[in-house]
This record gives C-alpha cells, structure tokens and sequence, in this order.
C-alpha cells in the first residue's frame, strides 16, 4: 500500500480531496484509497502489486470486465481514424440505432458525454415540451451533480451526509419537489397541489445511488398513470439500468415505456457517454430544430462511440441469463452466510446488481437506507478488501458483476463475506 499512500499524498496536493470524484476518497470507510495501475476481466490491480476481484466495474459501465479485447480492438480501430472531429460520423447514426432499437419508447436520441448531461438536458427539454417550470424527484435517487438536482440526492451526496451542495443557490432548487421514493400517495399529493407547475418526474426506476433499492410493486406502473393524468413527463433514469439488467433496461422488463429516457454506462462500453432519448415530438424541441439549446463538442465522440457500438453489439439475451445466474448464486449464498451467522442484514440484488444494509431488515425508500448501520459496511468493505474483494467505498452505492465473473469468483466472494463478517 506504499505506493497508493504517497500517490494519495502527491493527489491531494494538487487535486481538492486528491480525487476526481468524491467517493474514491473512502471517507465514507476510512483508510487509504487504492491506485489501480491495470484491469483484466473481473479483476483489478493496484499500484502496490496486489490484485483484487472487482464488484465495482468503474460503478456499472464494464459488463464484459476489464480490457475486453473486442472493445479494445474498436477504440483502436476508431482511434486509428482520428479522435474527435467535431462532425457527425458514421458511428453516431449506428449508435443512435442500436438504442433506438432497444428502447422502444425511444424515437429520437441525442448523445452527450456524461449521465449528468443527460439528465440535465432531458429536464431542460421536458420543461420545453411542457411549458412548465417544477420537477418531481425522489429523495435518495442521484441524477447527477445538475444544481437542481442536488436535493436530497444520493450517491456521493449520501455518503457524505450533505444531500444538498454548497454553491448551489436556493433559487435554482426552489423548482424542485421532493418525494419520497416507493410513495405513491405523496406523488399524486403533489401533482395534485400543484397541477400545472410540474413539468416531470424523474426517478431511477430500479435506484442504484442509494444503494439498491428496488420499486415496489405497482410503484412504476402507478407513476406512469399519475404523469399522464397530470400531464406531466415521466422521465426514467437509465444510467445504470439501461443495458445492465436488460437490453432495453427497466422499461424491458415492465413494459412501462417512459417519455424521455436517460442513458450512459455501459452505453460507452467504459468510456465517458451518455444518451437521452424519447418521442419525436418531445425530441424535436432540440436546436437546431426547436428552440430548446443543448450543444458538446465532444458528444458522439469517436472513441466513446465505437467502444459502445462493441459492447451492445455483443449483449444478448444469453448475456442477461448468465449475469442473473451468477447474481442469484451470489444472493443465495450470502444470505446462507448471513442466516448462519445471525446477522441482521438486508440483502438486495436486481439481476448482476446488489448491495448489503447492515444493521436493517428492509429498505424501501432514502429514510430507511440511511438507517443502515454505515460502520458495519465500513467494516465489511475492509475484511473483503483484505480477502482480495474490492467492493464501493460507501454502503450508499451498488455493487457489480460482469460477464467476467464466473461461478468460482462468487463462491470465493461468499467465503470471504463469511470471513469478513465472522471477524468483525
């Protein structure tokens, strides 16, 4: 760990909290936080020579796992050809596709360089289609570091204990509602108080940001009802989702389509993209054909856009199988060592994503998550870390599987949880 100490003491000299994004910090658990030097199918590497198994995959975009030779070849080919032009290429038109192909509720998809793009840009278009100001989100869903969003978010804003952000004027949140997640009844309350502010709603339809949290049943359904009733948007946030628990995401798996889609993650099949996409008439409100502006001029880039073509090209209805396979293996496994050893826990796992809540026997909402006892998560981050298991530094984030993980990994994983959790 010595060359991982002075790196972090090198970082912090000259980038704010020695990182580039505030969770790799590991406040949240304490203890110095690992420079990775390489990766390599389901496992990673540090700087100081040791290798772990990976249950973060860069927080969900490498479902094939590190360094996929088919991906790799694509950002070379692309490469090759030139990095960025600020044109439109070929790629962009096969990738725009590809999604459009998948999500049915997709007419239309413009593509961004991050989630927080678009996010943000969805919102700015929804309130364009709409005509109105207000937007509805869910306490403990993070879309994003967007000024209006950063409400009662989670994610990194959770783990710190701060769900609301310095620098971000009460003028630019005072638009924004706020509902807890899983209630239905609040939605509807306000909407219905304020029928013509709201111009949508937007929600991680299965959330990751607070962990994993899963939507009860009826809960999507009804918020797709309520939108429409209301006329207002129903916008799903697919960072994560979208091409991870199945091809066409959440909306797939529920037929719930909604009206503007969020993409990103794997969508780059690892490097920096992001989508946002919906109906013809809410999409073409985008300059250069309405007057709804929204612009990057590395948007499409090349790189990001080939290594996403590799990637989706490559995921199949085989893919999905095998990922909820090693999941459910993995579930029944750890709730065995839990049951075993009589920890109170809540387990929770949609398909290759799942998170552990100490200390709790349910979470259904952002209340309940931060019930979660956060010293025990600390705890069990550090014995799994020991045993070669590198999961999310914050009890506040989902863990992974990939296409590189295979039976041997998860039956390791629960042994060492089983370790883990005994020493602790």
């Amino acid at each position: 760990m010595k060359r991982s100490e002075k790196l972090f003491a090198e970082a912090r000299r000259v980038i704010p909290g020695g990182v580039n994004s505030p969770v790799r910090a590991w406040k949240a658990v304490g203890g110095t936080p690992r420079f990775v030097s390489r990766g390599q199918g389901a496992r990673l590497t540090d700087v100081d020579g040791r290798s772990y198994v990976d249950m973060v995959c860069s927080w969900g975009p490498l479902i094939f796992g590190h360094a996929h030779p088919g991906v790799l070849r694509a950002i070379a080919d692309a490469a090759a050809r030139g990095v960025s032009f600020g044109a439109p290429t070929p790629g962009e038109v096969e990738l725009a596709r590809e999604i459009i192909t998948a999500f049915p509720s997709i007419d239309k998809v413009r593509l961004v360089s991050s989630g927080t793009e678009a996010t943000m840009s969805a919102i700015r278009v929804a309130r364009a289609f709409t005509g109105r100001p207000g937007l509805l989100k869910f306490s403990g869903c993070y879309h994003g570091h967007v000024d209006a969003l950063l409400v009662r978010a989670g994610s990194g804003a959770a783990t710190f204990g701060t769900p609301d952000s310095e620098g971000v004027p009460e003028a630019f949140t005072a638009l924004t509602r706020v509902a807890e997640y899983n209630d239905l009844a609040a939605v509807e309350a306000m909407l219905r108080a304020t029928p013509r502010e709201i111009a949508a709603v937007i929600v991680e339809p299965v959330v990751g940001n607070m962990g994993v949290v899963l939507p009860k049943t009826g809960f999507l359904e009804g918020l797709r009802k309520l939108t429409r009733r209301f006329g207002a948007l129903l916008i799903f946030d697919e960072v994560i989702t979208g091409f991870r628990l199945a091809k066409g995401g959440v909306q797939e798996l529920t037929g719930i389509a909604a009206d503007l889609t969020c993409l990103g993650k794997i969508l780059g099949g690892g490097l920096p993209v992001g989508a946002f996409g919906g109906r013809t008439e809410i999409m073409d409100k985008l300059s250069p054909l309405g007057g709804t502006y929204q612009a990057g001029t590395l948007s499409g880039n090349p790189l990001a856009v080939a290594a996403g073509l590799a990637t989706l090209r490559e995921l199949g209805p085989k893919s999905y199988a095998r990922l909820e396979a090693l999941g459910a293996r993995l579930e029944e496994r750890l709730r065995r060592v839990l049951r075993d050893r009589r920890i109170r826990a809540a387990l929770h796992r949609a398909g290759s994503m799942w998170t552990l809540f100490f200390g709790v026997d349910r979470v259904r909402n952002f209340t309940e998550a931060r019930a979660a006892d956060t010293k025990a998560y600390a705890r069990f981050f550090h014995g799994m870390l020991e045993r070669g298991f590198y999961l999310p530094p914050s009890q506040f984030e989902a863990a992974f599987l990939s296409l590189a993980h295979g039976e041997a990994e998860v039956d390791e994983a629960a042994e060492a949880a089983a370790e883990a959790l005994s020493a602790s």
